[in-house]
């Protein structure tokens, strides 16, 4: 289902679970059907028809999307792969080592898969097999230190050619405590995930930052924020990357309902963003003003979405 651009968009229904492949003209059908639990981040490898996506695992009954204040889950989550077909359908990082994957970065140079595992306050990656599970970053100690939503982590995306990723703590809900961090990809010599020397907060008191996405060639971070609509949140929203930190922030456009997923076309010059209420919207990125969605689909409750070159 390739688009005129040359792309197809892969999004994660949360409810009934299922991979949905997706045209901007909003044509679509689901690729994979019945997987389990709720899956929330997803990466294609379209040369090779792969796509890999997280699993939150059974333990968070969500409340609007969150977790109840202070939940502590079982700590069952997983990081699945499959065809594009729906064959080969395999657990690559299986229940007590993903903790509860949020988003996911695909590094297929590199031959890893990243997360962030929210209730674990933790960055992670594997090798796209599975094996070699490394903590990178972590923001607290499970499960004392797993009530403190500031130590969640959601969104991360990579900025290899600067070595660094990118990850967002997101705070409570509509708190206003939501910030945007950065650390080296390898952990410095004698550091260890949670004494870091390199970590830096990019933006703070931001209302509810989830996902990232990253245009390398103009250095701008994209983000979407589920906050308090008063406050900027349910936006689309980018800041330019300089040495020194994050600097312009903009809001590219609002209204989303509970925004979640990110995801660039950067041939096309196009964000597609999914949100809990259903969702696909489409924006131009090289408006130079705060500017209207266009609505590419209505379906069930959205996640993660990925736009793959095809």
């Amino acid at each position: 289902m390739a688009t005129n651009n040359g792309g197809t968009l892969y999004v994660l229904q949360a409810r009934p679970p299922a991979i949905i492949e997706l045209s901007p003209d909003g044509s679509h059908e689901v690729v994979i059907a019945n997987l389990t639990r709720t899956p929330d981040g997803i990466k294609v490898d379209a040369e090779n028809q792969m796509v890999y996506w997280t699993n939150m695992g059974t333990g968070i009954h969500l409340v609007d999307g969150d977790p109840p204040s202070g939940a502590v889950p079982p700590n069952d989550g997983t990081i699945e792969s499959a065809k594009l077909d729906g064959s080969g359908h395999r657990v690559l990082v299986p229940s007590g080592k993903a903790g509860t994957p949020k988003e996911l970065v695909l590094d297929k140079e590199g031959g890893h898969l990243y997360w962030c595992d929210r209730e674990g306050m933790r960055v992670m990656r594997a090798r796209l097999d599975g094996t070699e599970v490394t903590e990178l970053v972590r923001t607290g100690n499970f499960p004392q230190d797993t009530g403190d939503a500031t130590r969640h982590c959601v969104g991360i995306v990579l900025d290899k050619a600067n070595g660094h990723v990118y990850w967002t703590q997101k705070g409570p809900p509509d708190a206003g405590e939501g910030r945007i961090f950065r650390a080296g990809i390898e952990l410095p010599p004698g550091a260890t995930a949670d004494q870091r020397p390199d970590v830096e907060c990019m933006l703070a008191d931001l209302p509810e930052p989830i996902d990232l996405d990253i245009d390398h060639r103009h250095s701008m971070l994209y983000w979407t924020d589920r906050g308090d609509d008063a406050h900027d949140g349910n936006t689309l929203n980018r800041a330019r990357i300089t040495p020194s930190g994050l600097v312009g922030r903009e809001v590219l456009a609002r209204e989303l309902h509970e925004g979640i997923g990110v995801s660039l076309d950067l041939q096309g010059r196009r964000a597609f963003v999914t949100d809990l209420g259903g969702n696909v919207r489409e924006l131009n990125i090289d408006t130079k003003h705060e500017s209207h969605f266009t609505t590419v689909a209505h379906l069930g409750v959205l996640t993660g979405i990925d736009f793959a070159d095809t």
